[in-house]
C-alpha cells in the first residue's frame, strides 16, 4: 500500500500525478499534513474530495498536535485486514514531495530518529528500509517532484509554500502571485499584519507598503522588491499571515481544464507543423 504526505495548504499541486498510474487500485492514505497552517474548513472539503476515489483514506496532521501514529496503524489495518502479521507483514511505501514534512512524520511513526529533518527541500537523499514494528514495514524514498509540473498555477504554489528551493526561484515573481491571491482572497489579513490603513490597490502597492513597514529600502529610499518580496514570502510559509489555504477543489478543476486545453492545443499545433513539413517534402 502507499501513504503520500501532502502539504494541507495545497493538496492538488502537492499530489504526485504520477502515482496515480503507479499504484492502481493499492490502497493509499493521503495525509494531509501542516493543516496548522490551512483552514480547518478547507481541508475537511478536501479530504472528503480525495476520499471519492477507490481504496483512498485521509488523516489531517499538524507537527503540533499530540502524537497521531495510532491512528495511521489503524488506517493501515483497515486498507489491508488481510496482512500485518509476523509472517504477512503491511508494507507501505511513503512519499512525498520536498519540505512536505514527510521526515518528520517518519521519526513520529517509528518513535526514534531515523529520517533527517529540515526546513528545507530535499534532505532525504536515499531510500530506507524502516521496521514500524505493528507488523508494518515502511519504505521511504527521498522526497521529489515530477519532471514537468503543468499546471503553472501549482508551479507558484510548490514555490510559494517552499517545496522548490529557494535558489531556483525568483521572490518577486512568486510574490506577485501570492499577493493577487492574498489581495482577493485575504485581505484582512494582509492589513491587520502590515497594519495598513487602506487597501493597496494593486499586487505593486502591496509590495511597497510592506517594504516601507519593514524598512526594505535601498539607497534614496526606494523599495528592495526582493527583500520586500522575501519577507512576504516567508510570512506566509511561517503562518505569520494566519492558516491560509491556496487551493480549492472547485478551483483546480476550472485549472485543470485549462491545462488539458492547452496541452491539446500544443499537440494539435505540433501535428499539423509535422503534416505541413512532409506536405512539403
Amino acid at each position: 500500500m502507499f501513504i503520500e504526505v501532502l502539504d494541507a495548504r495545497i493538496p492538488y499541486s502537492s499530489e504526485n500525478p504520477m502515482l496515480a498510474s503507479i499504484r492502481g487500485d493499492k490502497p493509499c492514505i493521503k495525509i494531509l499534513n501542516k493543516t496548522d497552517l490551512a483552514e480547518p474548513d478547507k481541508t475537511k472539503t478536501w479530504q472528503n474530495y480525495l476520499e471519492l476515489n477507490k481504496n483512498t483514506k485521509t488523516l489531517a496532521l499538524n507537527l503540533n498536535q499530540p502524537n497521531k501514529s495510532e491512528q495511521i496503524f489503524a488506517l493501515c489495518q483497515k486498507l489491508v485486514p488481510n496482512k500485518g502479521t509476523k509472517i504477512s507483514p503491511i508494507t507501505c511505501l511513503i512519499t512525498g514531495i520536498p519540505n512536505v514534512g514527510k521526515s518528520t512524520l517518519i521519526n513520529t511513526l517509528a518513535g526514534r530518529t531515523i529520517a533527517k529533518t529540515g526546513n528545507e527541500p530535499a534532505v532525504t537523499q536515499t531510500q530506507q528500509r524502516i521496521d514500524l514494528g505493528n507488523n508494518i514495514i515502511l519504505f521511504d524514498t527521498p522526497g521529489l517532484l515530477w519532471p514537468k509540473v503543468e499546471n503553472e498555477d501549482s508551479g507558484y504554489r510548490l514555490a510559494i509554500t517552499g517545496a522548490i528551493k529557494d535558489t531556483a526561484i525568483e521572490y518577486d515573481d512568486i510574490a506577485y502571485y501570492a499577493a493577487e491571491h492574498f489581495l482577493k482572497e485575504h485581505l484582512t489579513a494582509l492589513m491587520e499584519r502590515y497594519s495598513l490603513e487602506k487597501a493597496p490597490r494593486d499586487e505593486t502597492a502591496l509590495l511597497e507598503a510592506i517594504g516601507k513597514k519593514r524598512g526594505a529600502l535601498v539607497s534614496g529610499g526606494k523599495i528592495d522588491l526582493n527583500k520586500t518580496s522575501a519577507i512576504f514570502i516567508h510570512d506566509y510559509r511561517s503562518g505569520t499571515l494566519g492558516s491560509i489555504t491556496l487551493e480549492t477543489p472547485e478551483k483546480v478543476e476550472i485549472e485543470v481544464a485549462k491545462t488539458e486545453k492547452i496541452i491539446a492545443e500544443k499537440i494539435a499545433l505540433k501535428a499539423a507543423r509535422k503534416k505541413n513539413w512532409k506536405n512539403k517534402k
